[in-house]
């Protein structure tokens, strides 16, 4: 019965040429962008997922009360690592981290860098990352030690055992490898060559100050819960460790701990009321949407045109009903070749996806593949092929297996508004989502171009921003000045578009009882940084260049002015609760605003600071008169003077701030794409539907054509409803459109007001499309010869 049921799909589809290759090319394309989407998800969702217990594992974050708003941060103070050890008796492991930047070692004299953190004695116990060699528990306990990763070891040792060997770092001297761990996958939150251990860092200088200290909040710190540990009760307990041990610093910032799950990281990196609130995961769960409805128009097609060709097949229909055939063996038929078409599309749309992979994966920047040997996959695969055949072969299943025999063989069936009215309003479902998406692709990109040409208050022009040289910033500064390539240099904490950190401010003038600061924190090493970066000043002065008196200094920028409501802010003095530097500092400028961390947000409160020895980020102005490129070779030469065995690297602050937009950028061009892909299968539809209404009404346009009408009025006759459905779908999809994405710009503080002529815009170019799928069918019926279509009459 099957075997009969499935040559009968294949003829039936054969037969059929025209409507097989649109229902086959509809189904492909949504099934493809589907599978893509799927592809991109999984991926996105698989992050940190390769760690054994990566569910137990924890960051520690604050959340605290900034102005009276409960924000986050992620750096903690030490004494937070020690209670919720000895506290929360969930806690299995903890372990603080800080990162010590790009280290390297030289191998036959080739300098081969990698990221390096200081990291606590757990650290490998809260995160069991593999280890190729070592024991876990021992490795980060001796000073002197070194963990590194698997390709660090083959290229410093080559397959020689690497464990107990000493490593040479540049800068930092030897060290003894006591562990090797299997290479980061890219889909891990961490990605480090060296771990150095912690206590080395604590042992002394300001660090060692900090282990004491509950409101030096610099370091990320990481837990591990026991296995069967209850997650709540465990972050109901390291909420109160501020409080109970530092009442003084809760007062000020009601610090409280927070728990924040590392199957999360990926995902939410945006914190309302100080809790994960959203991210990457709302465009997750966007584009699983847009994936779902664009299968769905492609299903809506196969409907649309399975039903409209109901008279070609209702002979069949009437037959088979008389000799005996049962409906629901006819709805199995039906969905039989529903299946059979189905399955042809996901072998179409699988090879689709092949090809369409490595532009997928460039424009992403994520390395997506299809898991040809994962059994799972090929079992969700055929569910996929199973409930979308079963979901657009549903209603022509059932429609055609209704008609009566006796109708049909007598000829006086007749197709009505309730075969007509449900395919109108599939057709309108499937140009409200493309025109919808169409809305959504132009208010992305307006969003985001006017976020680019937002003022940013600095100058980007040519402005450079290397690391600084092992030996003599000072004279490295000088002669590259006197070399002319550059017209000014400046050494600071980071660059002008980075944040490092947030600090207490707990005095000044005006402060209220109870009141709370932590503005940004920026240190530099000269006088030149407002003068590097071009940024204004709009009261005082700049630093003196007296090392001492600098150090006592502090200058603000607008928004820390009017944050801390100084009327007359010169010659103010602020106090900040730090153990390495000057507490009370006069405030001798103030500066413009500049957009730093987030080019969507309010520019931050910032304090500037004169502390060289917190500096290691150099930024340079290049000279007007010299290519960019030659400058840049020549500052190689000069920085090989003074760091012979370190690389010279660069970056453009432009290109920094650029990436800011990565994320937006990305979801404008996809929702651009599948935009284009939804009117794509759309059009497929119309065409088909359209090429079947002139051939059902080939007798009438003669008739009308002998009667005097004209090619124009035969073309409205044709493409008249279906123009009348689009501008329904633009209808229907403007307030719809307009909800979402007034909400989506919400997220932002810098934003558009969304323009009606979008709208406007959407709707014109969707019924153009139509117009021209429409017309070309259109046209052609209007275009031919009565007496051929009259002829048999």
């Amino acid at each position: 019965m099957f075997t009969t049921y499935f040559k009968t799909a294949w003829r039936n589809i054969v037969r059929g040429k025209v409507y097989s290759l649109l229902n086959l090319l509809g189904l492909a394309t949504g099934m493809a962008v589907a599978l893509l989407i799927g592809l991109w998800v999984t991926d996105q969702i698989s992050y940190d997922r390769f760690i054994p217990g990566y569910e137990h594992a924890y960051q520690v974050r604050f959340r605290f009360s900034d102005d009276g708003v409960m924000r986050n941060q992620v750096d903690v103070s030490l004494p937070v690592g020690d209670a919720l050890k000895h506290d929360i008796p969930e806690v299995a492991y903890v372990a603080p981290s800080f990162g010590s930047g790009d280290d390297a070692v030289l191998v036959n004299a080739k300098r081969i860098t990698g990221s390096g953190r200081y990291v606590g004695e757990e650290f490998l116990q809260v995160f069991p990352f593999p280890l190729v060699e070592g024991n876990a528990a021992t490795a980060l306990k001796a000073p002197g030690s070194v963990v590194i990763t698997e390709s660090m070891a083959k290229a410093v040792f080559g397959n020689a055992s690497a464990v107990n060997k000493m490593i040479e770092l540049v800068g930092s001297g030897q060290r003894k490898v006591t562990a090797v761990v299997k290479d980061l996958p890219r889909n891990s939150s961490f990605q480090f060559a060296f771990l150095y251990p912690f206590k080395e860092l604590a042992a002394g200088g300001w660090v060692k100050a900090a282990t004491t200290k509950w409101g030096d909040a610099y370091f990320e710190m990481y837990a591990a819960l026991k296995p069967g540990a209850d997650p709540l009760q465990a972050q109901q307990k390291a909420a109160e460790l501020v409080r109970h041990y530092s009442p003084e610093t809760y007062a000020a910032f009601h610090r409280e701990p927070m728990l924040f799950p590392m199957k999360d990281w990926h995902l939410y990196t945006e914190f309302k009321n100080g809790l994960p609130s959203g991210g990457l995961i709302d465009y997750v769960r966007m584009f699983s949407i847009v994936g779902i409805l664009v299968l769905l128009i492609a299903c809506v097609n196969f409907m649309n045109l399975s039903t409209a060709r109901s008279e070609k097949r209702a002979r069949e229909v009437g037959v088979r009903k008389v000799i005996g055939s049962s409906r629901t063996g006819l709805i199995l038929q039906f969905l039989i070749e529903s299946l059979v078409m189905t399955f042809l599309a996901f072998v179409l749309a699988v090879l689709v996806v092949q090809l369409v992979l490595p532009a997928f994966t460039a424009m992403t920047g994520e390395v997506i593949r299809i898991p040809w040997g994962n059994a799972l996959f090929w079992v969700l695969m055929l569910g996929y092929v199973v409930l979308t055949g079963l979901l657009a072969g549903s209603r022509p299943a059932f429609y055609l297996s209704s008609f009566q025999p006796v109708q049909v063989l007598k000829g006086t069936m007749r197709i009505g508004k309730a075969a007509t009215l449900p395919r109108k309003v599939l057709v309108v479902l499937q140009f409200t989502c493309s025109i919808a998406l169409i809305v959504s692709t132009f208010v992305v990109y307006q969003q985001i171009q006017y976020a680019k040409t937002r003022p940013r208050g600095y100058d980007p022009n040519r402005l450079v921003v290397t690391g600084q040289p092992g030996n003599g910033y000072r004279a490295y500064k000088q002669e590259a000045l006197r070399s002319g390539v550059v017209i000014s240099m400046t050494k600071s904490l980071t660059s002008a578009t980075e944040v490092h950190s947030h600090n207490i401010v707990d005095q000044w003038p005006g402060m209220q009882p109870g009141e709370a600061f932590a503005p940004v924190m920026q240190a530099v090493a000269d006088s030149d940084y407002f003068k590097t970066l071009g940024i204004g000043f709009l009261q005082g002065s700049n630093f003196t260049g007296n090392p001492g008196a600098d150090s006592t200094y502090v200058i603000l920028n607008e928004a820390a002015a009017q944050r801390m409501r100084l009327k007359q802010p010169i010659n103010a003095y602020i106090h900040w609760p730090v153990s390495n530097a000057p507490q009370r500092l006069q405030v001798i400028g103030v500066v413009k605003n500049i957009v730093t961390n987030n080019p969507f947000g309010l520019p931050e409160p910032t304090i500037y600071v004169y502390q060289p020895d917190w500096t290691w980020t150099i930024t340079c102005r290049i000279a007007p008169t010299i290519s960019t490129a030659a400058a840049l070779e020549r500052l190689k030469t000069i920085y090989g003077k003074y760091d012979a065995d370190g690389a010279f690297g660069y970056s453009f602050v432009d290109d920094f701030y650029a990436s800011k937009f990565a994320l937006e950028t990305l979801i404008g061009k996809l929702a651009g794409i599948f935009a284009a892909l939804a009117i794509f299968i759309s059009c497929l539809g119309l065409f088909g539907l359209a090429a079947y209404m002139a051939e059902r009404r080939t007798k009438e346009i003669g008739i009308r054509k002998v009667l005097g009408a004209s090619v124009g009025q035969v073309m409205v006759l044709l493409s008249g409803d279906f123009m009348v459905l689009v501008l329904v779908s633009c209808v229907i999809a403007s307030p719809v459109a307009y909800y979402f994405l007034h909400q989506w710009l919400a997220g932002y503080y810098y934003r558009i007001t969304i323009n009606p002529l979008v709208f406007v815009v959407a709707g014109g170019v969707a019924v153009v499309i139509t117009a021209l799928t429409v017309g070309f069918q259109s046209v052609r019926s209007a275009l031919m010869n009565p007496v051929k279509s009259l002829r048999s009459e």
